[in-house]
């Protein structure tokens, strides 16, 4: 019976290169964690950030007017201790107010329109605010959806942003379906930027 290939050297026993391939292959992976997915729909990477499947990355870097942005000024979203920030809450009763009666409660989805919890996550950021400003309009053999436009609904468009972030917060599974149990301070400069939209 023949064992592994072993080359004898003064003595020594060394591996084959045939041998050594999966060890060295072991040490690189040990080296650099590949990204886990902790949350469905997003990825997070050896640095910590979390990527959603359309290459957006959602880590919040600063917070302006009440609201958390990521890096590239686009909203995200930050939770501590299951606390949400106040933009998730406001997202929240914006869209269980004007949008889930089409896309279901908790932006699960309905018969006749999309979940908008996973539309999120593949879509980006100003496509979402073309088509809530604009509507959509899907009218053929398979399908029959036509979304109105919201532009000039204040209850809507002054909220876009939290709307947008809730959105995120359920794609992602961050928070559980209904009204999120703890929620941060509305902050005075949430309230103005909010007076300024809903009174201009």
């Amino acid at each position: 019976m023949a064992g592994p290939a072993l080359a004898q050297t003064s003595g020594t026993t060394e591996t084959t290169p045939a041998e050594a391939a999966p060890e060295a292959e072991a040490a690189a992976a040990d080296a650099v964690p590949p990204p886990t997915e902790t949350e469905p729909g997003a990825e997070v990477t050896a640095e910590g950030n979390h990527i959603l499947p359309n290459g957006m990355d959602i880590t919040a870097d600063y917070m302006e007017n009440g609201r958390w942005y990521n890096a590239e000024g686009i909203p995200t979203f930050k939770i501590d201790d299951d606390v949400v920030d106040y933009a998730v809450f406001s997202g929240y009763r914006r869209y269980h107010a004007e949008c889930h009666v089409c896309h279901g409660p908790d932006g699960e989805g309905s018969t006749y329109a999309p979940a908008l919890k996973d539309s999120v996550l593949k879509m980006d950021y100003y496509d979402f605010q073309e088509i809530v400003a604009s509507g959509k309009k899907e009218v053929n053999a398979a399908a029959n959806q036509v979304m109105p436009a919201f532009a000039t609904n204040k209850n809507v468009w002054c909220y876009i942003d939290d709307i947008y972030v809730y959105l995120l917060v359920r794609g992602t599974d961050s928070i559980a379906r209904g009204r999120p149990a703890k929620k941060a301070d509305k902050s005075p400069e949430f309230t103005a930027q909010e007076d300024s939209c809903m009174n201009g």
